[in-house]
């Protein structure tokens, strides 16, 4: 199945003397053999309990309706579907894949009891956890459901725990020895048969056949193809059948079928552009996952240890996983030591998630439910939920810390991730644009009919009104009339449709997608960008998208003055910047903190994914390690080496500390040996342990006698009191505080030990965690806060997309107040602004979301299913939403969104898949410069419609009036020379206008609802106006007199053309501009293509002129003509001024309909206001108003209203005083 991980950090080249530290340091096993890790005991304590399951519901009967609360959200779970045995006698296992997948979405304990627990699922599947499958093993005798959960009611599952007295355990920390196996395909044929394969099917690329097919399904396209072929068959019928003589009775070459090759040749073109490109994307992309699609997997099978293809895992497997791996297929934890996962990219679950075996999960359940006090009863499930541990192994997970082997159940399509990948194959949807060019087609279609049918008419009437002096003799020469009249109609049609539109649109996105991808957007999607140009609001994930999601140490305090800041301000002389610590602080003290960090830790040094060293395990410890090694600490390993492990005390929630007791030479007499405790845990409880702390004055050191010779004093109830506030300052910065701490002893077990029992912890032996602080003699070494940081420019981007009008929002499932504080620090939350939880957000009715959603700016807890239906919504009330997401979770909402953007680096292959955008960096400016250049490609196409319909009125009126009032219907403008000005000029033109780069003017705007016009009224006051100066030069210079020349004649003609042209070619940068700006050479010295194409239409036009002679029937001009033509085309320019200085409200009286005149001139803002949801707008500035705004949507009634959920978030307040909000 294709993946998105790579291999264990743990490979090939890993220093085995990582492994032995992990297994030791974990909980200090005294093993002949360091590989070996035991099965914890019945002793065990499990940290927390599980959620509330209905004590009614007894596990022993399978036909019990068993409710599970796992899920935050009181899901209940009829498990009588999945307790049907099947009846399928092809299956010779005893559960279908629906019935395992059932296991794991929710994760559902009482399902597993049901079906006889770990033991009764592996002899399901015919599976032994100990030894593995054996490959090309035919099953002969098939196994019943009824027969595994007959295991769940006659065993205890104390007897279902593996026996500890095994010759060996089977969950190992170092790498197998065995050599990568080659099974054959065919090796598993029952398994496979049942339970598929662990590969998703490929998805049916688009040949470049079917992307061109589904390119010319554009109505504008099918417009233009019609028109082409009209035209091409009338034009072939002129030349042949209607020969043309010029004035001097030359016959004109016949040229008029090359109108409708041309047009077919334009269709061809942009279905060729738009096809080619986004088949080079969509390779492109393939090709970004091409290399994460194999790996080789740790599997036990036939008893020996040994890699796997990824693909040929079955279910029925024993699989090892180790700290770095990322998940391949769902299953159920066998036995391991210390696991925790993070399963933020499968679930939106932030905090790491601990596996236990399953026996251990129910006896903490039961325990819970027999002795849950009053309290426990209170407690908010969301708080139990975070600690809870459970033995589902989800695919998609990352192991963080620990090892273990587990038993696989699902794979490939069942699996939780490969069913998630599936659902995320849909079709995409229109996007805006692409609707209002749909709409716009349509509407020239029949304006171009009615002009056309309108001239049928004239010209009928007028010819039937001929034959007052006379019937024509021969029936041949009325049809050859009637042919000519119906030629002219067919011109006019022609003429009125924007052949150059699909091309300008075509081009300006994929010379937009080229650009794109220079700033780091992969557009994966064509027409996605310019739908970005008009996003209101992005809905954005906080971990690894506005964070780095690795944890860091950004502020910290050693002894109780010497306090350091990331970044620290340069006013404050009491704060050292982080960078500075290693030259200012004493190098005893930070000896003695590199030795506690390194030496207190399991995590160690691996690689990602991009062969890059990084530190895998605990955040919280590999960001310790990480201060450390910046602070110029030696090597965390050599430190590990240096100091034989005494005893260790591993990390409980209950003591929340963890401790490692190291031998250390005594300095002054090597004889002797001190046992050194190194101890780290919440800085409040440490603190309360401590009656020392270090001093840093540099004084006090200048005669240390060596490298560990750290100096301590008392520690003072004022010291106390100093240090709780900067533990409270930086808690109310959402930072994670550590507190760091030893403590040496003369002798171990130390001398002082009160005697007490053992804690459950601590094996039988070892001295009990309570005797090492006890007498609260730990020394504090000092206190670190450690957070998740920001991505670099992530507040400017933010800053940038709200002073364009996006409303950022951030829709995390972390806890409320670590959203509320890193949205503050991106600026995403801000005053008036509402923090709402995701149960609580789901749970409002539609009128009530309706009401909150303009303010909301954090959704904090959130589900998957939360994030989609936020989306949906805000789609629903018009608004163009954007999603980011990195995870697996994300998948739903970025495949529902308007533009989904997924991580590059980070992201997993569901969310690359859904995404129509990947962001190559990762970085959350990018999201900036997406907007820009879909801004930019939505400008392209408008400047280009303002060009391309002032042509087609002006040749439209003028081929009208023309040919109604020429003796012979004949248009002043041929067919060629329409050609010309209609294909030639409008394929440049569209280059042009569609190349003009981005410009920070586009992000000072407001975004452009989905219901705003295509065609702005400013668009229209341009068009009209310039149409008006056209068609009133042409009928002057015809008809005037003005050059002393008669209309038929061929000088005349031919200024007119000429003239015209250059009408156009001004216009063209007229049409740079799309607002009332009067500048229209700003920036035009940046696109190049506009210069080089504005000299080719201009040396163009006068070969043309000079050297066409009787192909575009126009004779030489001299240079006064000339004169006359180039400056009244400049004229176009000045009359773009006026036009502009015109105010936008004179013309309202032509906007009868209220509803017309607030789309066409509603929106007159320059700056937007920050909140927005639909169509509705609230100022930023007048924050008032934006209070009163609030209550009013809210209807709050009396003096408090609340909105908050069972599970105990309170989601947003607000009272007639004060806001839940940053005020």
């Amino acid at each position: 199945m294709a993946s998105h991980n790579n291999s264990s950090p743990l490979g090939t080249h890993s220093d085995p003397r990582h492994l032995s530290a992990i297994s030791t340091r974990h909980d200090a096993l005294h093993s002949e053999d360091p590989t070996l890790i035991p099965t914890p005991s019945a002793n065990t304590p499990i940290p927390s309990a599980l959620h509330d399951i209905e004590e009614k519901s007894s596990f022993s009967s399978p036909n019990n309706n068993m409710n599970n609360n796992n899920n935050n959200d009181n899901v209940k779970i009829d498990l009588r579907d999945h307790l049907t045995p099947h009846n399928d006698p092809s299956n010779v296992f005893a559960f279908t894949s629906d019935q395992l997948s059932a296991l794991m979405d929710p994760k559902n304990l009482p399902l597993l009891q049901s079906y006889g627990g770990l033991k009764g699922v592996a002899k399901g599947l015919h599976a032994n956890v100990q030894s593995g499958l054996v490959p090309n093993t035919k099953i002969q005798q098939p196994v019943t459901l009824n027969e595994c959960m007959a295991l769940g009611r006659n065993d205890h599952y104390e007897d279902n725990l593996p026996r500890q007295t095994r010759a060996r355990s089977m969950t190992v920390l170092s790498n197998a020895t065995g050599a990568t196996r080659q099974e054959p395909t065919n090796a598993f044929p029952q398994r496979v048969n049942v339970f598929g394969a662990n590969i998703l099917p490929d998805v049916k690329s688009k040949s470049i056949f079917q992307l061109m097919w589904m390119a010319f399904q554009d109505k504008t396209l099918i417009l233009l193809t019609v028109a082409a072929v009209v035209s091409l068959g009338v034009g072939l019928y002129e030349d042949i059948a209607v020969p043309e003589y010029d004035a001097m009775g030359n016959r004109i070459p016949g040229v008029k079928w090359v109108e409708g090759v041309a047009i077919i040749v334009a269709v061809l073109l942009v279905v060729l552009v738009g096809s080619v490109n986004d088949f080079q994307k969509e390779r492109q992309f393939r090709k970004l996952n091409a290399k994460k699609e194999d790996r080789v997997v740790k599997a036990t099978r036939e008893g020996v240890i040994g890699m796997i293809s990824v693909r040929d895992v079955q279910v029925g497997d024993v699989l090892h996983l180790e700290p770095g791996d990322i998940v391949t297929t769902d299953g159920i934890y066998i036995e391991g030591h210390n696991v925790k996962c993070d399963e933020s990219a499968a679930t939106g679950e932030s905090d790491a998630v601990r596996k236990l075996t399953w026996e251990a999960c129910q006896r903490q359940q039961q325990q819970h439910n027999s002795s849950g006090s009053d309290s426990d009863l209170k407690k908010p499930a969301a708080q139990e939920h975070r600690s809870s541990p459970d033995p589902f192994i989800l695919s998609g997970a990352k192991v963080l810390e620990g090892v273990c082997t587990y038993l696989v159940t699902c794979v490939g399509t069942n699996s939780y991730y490969g069913r998630t990948m599936m659902a995320l194959r849909t079709e995409p949807e229109s996007t805006p644009l692409q609707e209002k060019l749909n709409h716009l087609a349509e509407m020239i279609a029949k304006l171009g009919s009615a002009a056309g049918l309108l001239m049928l008419i004239v010209l009928l009437i007028r010819y039937f009104v001929s034959w007052k002096d006379g019937v024509p003799d021969q029936a041949t020469d009325i049809v050859m009339d009637i042919m000519k009249i119906l030629i002219v109609v067919v011109t006019i049609v022609v003429v009125a449709v924007p052949e150059g539109l699909p091309l300008a649109v075509t081009l300006a996105l994929a010379y937009a997608t080229q650009r794109m991808l220079k700033d780091n957007n992969l557009v994966r999607v064509l027409a996605a960008c310019e739908t970005m140009g008009n996003a209101t609001t992005v809905c954005s994930d906080k971990t690894g998208t506005l964070t780095q999601n690795k944890m860091a140490v950004v502020a910290g305090t050693l002894g109780s003055s010497f306090r350091f800041l990331k970044e620290a301000p340069s006013d404050r002389n009491d704060l050292t910047d982080i960078t500075e610590v290693a030259s200012k602080a004493p190098r005893q003290v930070l000896n003695m903190l590199n030795q506690s960090i390194a030496i207190n830790s399991t995590a160690f040094e691996g690689k990602d994914e991009n062969g890059e060293d990084v530190f895998v395990g605990n955040k919280t410890e590999t960001a310790l390690l990480a201060f450390s090694r910046d602070i110029g600490s030696d090597h965390y390993d050599s430190i590990r080496n240096a100091y034989p492990v005494q005893q260790a005390y591993p990390f409980s929630s209950e003591r929340k500390a963890m401790a490692s007791v190291v031998r250390i030479p005594h300095p002054n007499d090597p004889k002797r040996t001190i046992y050194r405790v190194h101890i780290k845990g919440a800085s409040e409880i440490l603190l309360e342990n401590c009656d020392k702390i270090v001093t840093l004055q540099q004084g006090n050191y200048k005669n240390a006698s060596h490298d560990y010779d750290v100096k301590t004093r008392e520690l003072t109830q004022e010291d106390y009191t100093r240090l709780e506030r900067i533990i409270q300052s930086y808690a109310s910065r959402s930072l994670r505080t550590i507190a760091i701490g030893y403590r040496d002893f003369e002798q171990w077990p130390p001398a002082s030990a009160p005697g007490t029992l053992p804690d459950a912890e601590s094996p039988e032996g070892d001295v009990p965690y309570n005797d090492l602080v006890h007498d609260k003699g730990v020394t504090l070494l000092g206190i670190v806060g450690i957070e998740d940081p920001l991505r670099p420019g992530v507040k400017e981007a933010v800053k940038d997309c709200q002073s364009a009008g996006v409303l950022v929002r951030m829709v995390t499932g972390d806890n409320l107040t670590t959203a509320k504080a890193i949205a503050k620090q991106c600026g995403i939350y801000t005053t008036g602004g509402v923090v709402m939880e995701g149960p609580t957000f789901r749970n409002l009715s539609t009128a009530e979301m309706d009401a909150i959603l303009p303010r909301l700016q954090v959704l904090a807890r959130s589900s998957p299913e939360d994030k989609r239906i936020l989306v949906s919504r805000l789609r629903d009330l018009g608004d163009i939403v954007a999603v980011t997401g990195d995870g697996t979770n994300d998948g739903p909402a970025l495949k529902g969104a308007d533009v989904g953007f997924s991580m590059g680096i980070a992201g997993t292959e569901v969310a690359k898949e859904a995404s129509s955008i990947i962001l190559m960096d990762d970085n959350f400016s990018s999201i900036v410069k997406a907007i820009s250049w879909g801004r930019c490609v939505n400008d392209a196409v408008k400047k280009f419609l303002q060009f391309q319909l002032t042509v087609n009125i002006t040749a439209v009126f003028t081929t009208f009036m023309s040919a109604v009032i020429s003796e012979h219907q004949k248009s002043v403008l041929t067919a060629v020379q329409l050609l010309w000005v209609n294909l030639i000029m409008d394929t440049f033109a569209a280059l042009a206008l569609a190349t003009d780069p981005p410009t920070q003017e586009l992000l000072e705007r407001a975004p452009e609802a989905r219901s705003a016009p295509l065609i702005t009224f400013k668009m229209w006051k341009m068009i009209i106006g310039q149409a008006i100066f056209q068609i009133v030069v042409t009928v002057v210079l015809l008809y005037s007199d003005v050059l002393e020349y008669e209309p038929e004649s061929p000088v005349l003609q031919t200024v007119v053309f000429n003239t015209f042209v250059f009408c156009q070619i001004f216009n063209e940068i007229n049409c740079r501009r799309i607002d009332n700006n009067l500048n229209v050479f700003t920036n035009i010295f940046a696109n190049k293509f506009f210069l080089i194409i504005f000299v080719i239409c201009v040396a163009g036009q006068a070969l043309i002129v000079q050297f066409g002679g009787a192909a575009f029937q126009v004779v030489p001009l001299d240079g006064i003509h000339w004169a006359i033509s180039v400056l009244v085309g400049l004229l176009a320019l000045p009359i773009g001024v006026v036009v502009r200085l015109i105010p936008d409200n004179v013309f309202a009286f032509v906007l009868f309909k209220s509803t017309a005149r607030e789309r066409y001139l509603g929106h007159t803002q320059k700056v937007p206001s920050l909140y927005m949801a639909g169509n509705e707008r609230l100022s930023w500035s007048n924050h008032d108003n934006g209070m009163q705004s609030v209550k009013r949507s809210i209807s709050i009634t009396g003096e408090h209203t609340q909105y908050s959920s069972k599970q105990g978030g309170v989601a947003a307040s607000y009272t007639s005083r004060s806001f839940h909000s940053n005020n």
